[in-house]
């Protein structure tokens, strides 16, 4: 059975047929209608692999996660996996788990699978280069989340120094001048948040003391300890701002351990507002860049792009709402006094 006997039951031509099969809208609804019985009626199994092969492409779009531990990430995908199923593609999904190697061997797969486009959000230490390099396969890409320096490359993120400058600001407005930074490791993100820790203080007349950043993985672990480092200083700090929610997390057990309770004895803000900062004991204070919105506007831009291949540079970033809960707080002109910032 092949597809000549398809396009003679159903009379009409063996292209006809073939752009039927593929979910061409071009062919009027009756026709693929006649065309789709009569496959039916004589038991023809489209071997839709065969036709991607054909055609050096498919409809699976290649999505490449780096720490799916990250509720973040999760949150990402689910956005951009629910734009790109509504125009008719299939995710094939990957986890470098930040490395490099892992990397290039899902990338290399997903062009040998003919993927009709890429997603990605980068492994820190990855080469700018990396956007031409998949250019020249033909595969449409957008880099999601970490920029990769100057290019001509399609991107979706978030306004990260304006999101952390939020944050610090409103700690300041609520009576803390001594305010740590907890997490994130090397990378473009990192130097964007901290830029924006550094503008809020600068704008308050604060002057910036290195000793209250501490560096650490962003995860709940490197929050948990990163926390525990700043509450070694003395004189104690009572305020941070988080590279992320997963560290902040880590922050708020490791409060818990010492006795202590955030938005009562401590004030701390996160970053991304993933859906578990609304349940955190207690409620997380972030800032909101709508991860799953954020994921569906990665996967318009890919869209767009296999659909216009030659068209200008896309670029969306999330403009950063400040979430206020419980886990930061306001202090009187009392405590200020007795207690010292």
């Amino acid at each position: 059975m092949t597809i000549l006997d398809v396009a003679a039951e159903a009379n009409v031509s063996k292209s006809t047929v073939s752009l039927v099969l593929q979910g061409s809208d071009l062919i009027r609804s009756e026709t693929a209608e006649r065309v789709r019985e009569a496959a039916r009626k004589l038991g023809y199994v489209y071997n839709r692999r065969a036709g991607e092969l054909r055609r050096k492409s498919s409809n699976t779009i290649g999505v490449v996660i780096n720490d799916l531990m990250n509720p973040f990430f999760a949150e990402v995908l689910v956005g951009l996996e629910r734009r790109l199923d509504d125009a008719g593609y299939t995710v094939l999904m990957a986890h470098t788990s930040e490395s490099l190697e892992r990397q290039e061997k899902v990338l290399l797969t997903m062009r040998e699978q003919h993927a009709a486009g890429i997603a990605m959000c980068p492994v820190l230490g990855t080469p700018a280069s990396l956007t031409r390099t998949v250019k020249s396969w033909g595969i449409p890409l957008v880099v999601m989340v970490r920029t990769l320096g100057r290019g001509h490359y399609d991107f979706a993120g978030s306004d990260n120094s304006l999101g952390v400058q939020q944050a610090t600001a409103h700690l300041i407005a609520t009576g803390h001048r001594r305010i740590g930074f907890l997490g994130g490791r090397s990378g473009p993100v990192l130097d964007q948040r901290l830029q924006g820790y550094k503008s809020a203080l600068a704008q308050a007349g604060i002057a910036f003391d290195a000793r209250l950043v501490f560096v650490g993985n962003p995860t709940r672990a490197g929050g948990h300890e990163t926390m525990q480092a700043l509450l070694a200083l003395r004189p104690p700090v009572k305020a941070a701002v988080c590279y992320n929610d997963l560290a902040a997390f880590g922050a708020l057990s490791a409060l818990g351990e010492r006795g202590l309770r955030a938005g009562k004895d401590f004030a701390l803000m996160g970053f991304d507002n993933v859906l578990d900062a609304a349940h955190s004991n207690p409620p997380l204070s972030t800032v909101d860049i709508r991860p799953s919105e954020l994921g569906e506007h990665a996967a318009a831009i890919l869209l767009a792009r296999i659909e216009a291949p030659n068209s200008a540079r896309q670029q969306y970033l999330a403009t950063p709402k400040l979430v206020l809960r419980q886990s930061d707080r306001q202090r009187s002109a009392a405590e200020i006094e007795r207690a010292g910032p």
